[in-house]
């Protein structure tokens, strides 16, 4: 046998190991092939490839792990259980940038499934090959390094902590400043997750100057990194009052709410829920909110999307009109009562729903002009249609109830009110009674409506409790009329009136 001969049995070898390697990363891509190929037994046969002397087979190798990984938890455990992490982080460090985005595409989806397969990619010494891999010259090995950080930091903040720990922070906020979109989206996407989990770990983002970087980004045309900017700042602004105020005095305002009018639904979302972070906070920064034009602004995106878009604005709205009369007033003059009211009825699920009955309550709870302002929309009605339907959820049961007690306990414009006399069950009727034995005492005019529209005959026919509060408003609405009115009106009094005239002999002439 020749030399050529014998070269030739390893050539073969080589072009089969790279063949069996190029088509299982292909069939790997399409999600019916996973099963059999597993059943196949494929991961104990790419494990010796990782070590291959030829570094195409070896790269190869590593991609077709990684889309097996990312498939589901199953194949994930099997990467964990055959050994097979320790040897792409020793990778990590030692082979060319092909490899390493391979690599790191591995770490990523066998840590994207769980807390505990995140863990166990922490536990085999990832964080510090991936960390290092933030510092590479290439581009896309900084991006795969920041897709995988930001996949173990997101399940939790011992996670996080860990991430933090392994110095990850400081060069995720150079890699924002880098000029490929790509790695700035990723790198902001992994600096919002290590934020969302604690005040303690927003803070470390904040302390390496994250914030003025991010902040310089909101108008950035590309629409999925201004998702991930305005995310970041969310998940800083949410945890405290100092937070939120170091975020505002990056100067977000006005321009965060040219983000409000985006034609990406995502980013329209993302933009609200940080107005919305900001402002549950105090009244001074839902003041600081209302005066750059944030509440109307809001209303209008609220107007513009359907569906879970608009939660974060609903939401928005309510805690503005929570923390004080005038706030609450800034939301009723740019006509955020209607929008609210429009979502109450127009949505199809239950949450949002409720998120709009609290904010109607928010609204509607301080003063007889601010509950004027919500009845006078119709939405009484429909929120104890709500209240009283049994395909309502709980939540949105409970919340209908509290804004309906809200709204009405401080409700003076009784036209709104009366039809709740004749439709609402009397554990809301007592609140209903409650305000006519407070306006009725002093109203002529109210007085004399509530008999011709039929009020005062329907408060007669209630069947209240003796002694209850409830007994107690219909006396106090009694005492506001002569007692042969109110005999007029009490149910049977027709049959008396009836019974007398059949008793009654006519004077003979």
């Amino acid at each position: 046998m020749s030399q050529r001969q014998v070269l030739q049995v390893f050539e073969l070898y080589q072009n089969a190991r790279t063949r069996f390697v190029q088509m299982v990363a292909e069939q790997a891509t399409r999600p019916q092939n996973i099963e059999t190929l597993q059943n196949a037994g494929i991961m104990s046969l790419l494990r010796p490839l990782l070590l291959d002397v030829v570094p195409t087979i070896q790269q190869t190798a590593a991609l077709a792990l990684g889309r097996l990984a990312n498939y589901n938890d199953d194949l994930a455990e099997a990467v964990v259980k055959g050994d097979i992490l320790p040897q792409l982080v020793y990778s990590l460090a030692e082979q060319n940038c092909v490899y390493k985005k391979a690599a790191a595409f591995v770490l990523r989806a066998v840590g994207k499934h769980s807390p505990q397969l995140a863990q166990a990619t922490v536990d085999c010494g990832a964080l510090d090959s991936l960390v290092i891999c933030l510092e590479d010259f290439d581009p896309g090995v900084k991006e795969a390094a920041a897709w995988a950080l930001a996949y173990i930091a997101r399940h939790n903040a011992e996670l996080s902590q860990a991430v933090v720990d392994a110095g990850a922070v400081p060069l995720l906020v150079l890699c924002i400043q880098e000029p490929e979109i790509a790695l700035k989206r990723i790198a902001a996407s992994a600096l919002s997750d290590i934020s969302k989990h604690s005040p303690e770990l927003a803070q470390t983002v904040v302390d390496v100057g994250a914030i003025a970087h991010l902040a310089q980004m909101i108008l950035n045309p590309d629409e999925k990194l201004k998702q991930q900017v305005l995310s970041a700042l969310s998940h800083i602004a949410k945890h405290s009052v100092d937070l939120a105020e170091m975020v505002v005095e990056a100067e977000i305002f006005p321009v965060v709410l040219t983000c409000l009018k985006d034609k990406d639904d995502f980013v329209k979302k993302n933009a609200c829920t940080l107005i919305r972070e900001i402002a549950k906070h105090t009244p001074e920064l839902s003041q600081l909110i209302v005066n750059a034009g944030g509440v109307a602004a809001v209303i209008d995106c609220i107007g513009s999307c359907k569906g879970n878009i608009r939660l974060p604005g609903i939401m928005m709205l309510g805690y503005v009109a929570a923390h004080s009369e005038n706030l609450a007033m800034a939301v009723i003059i740019s006509k955020g009562v209607p929008q609210l009211s429009d979502c109450l009825s127009e949505e199809p699920e239950d949450h949002i729903k409720a998120a709009a009955a609290w904010a109607l309550g928010q609204v509607g709870r301080h003063t007889p002009e601010h509950a004027r302002a919500v009845a006078i929309t119709n939405t009484l009605p429909v929120l104890l249609a709500l209240y009283m339907s049994s395909e309502s959820s709980e939540d949105l049961q409970v919340k209908s109830k509290k804004a309906i007690k809200n709204i009405i306990q401080k409700c003076t414009y009784l036209p709104a009110l009366e039809p709740f006399l004749y439709d609402a069950p009397p554990n809301i009727l007592k609140y209903v009674a409650g305000q006519f034995s407070k306006v009725l005492p002093h109203d002529s005019k109210a007085r004399r409506l509530f008999v011709t529209s039929g009020g005062l005959k329907k408060i007669q026919e209630i069947k209240a409790e003796p002694g209850s509060i409830l007994q107690e408003y219909i006396n106090n609405i009694n005492s506001c009329y002569p007692e042969e009115i109110v005999r007029y009106y009490s149910p049977g009094y027709s049959d008396i009136l009836l019974q007398r005239v059949d008793s009654y002999q006519p004077l003979a002439n």
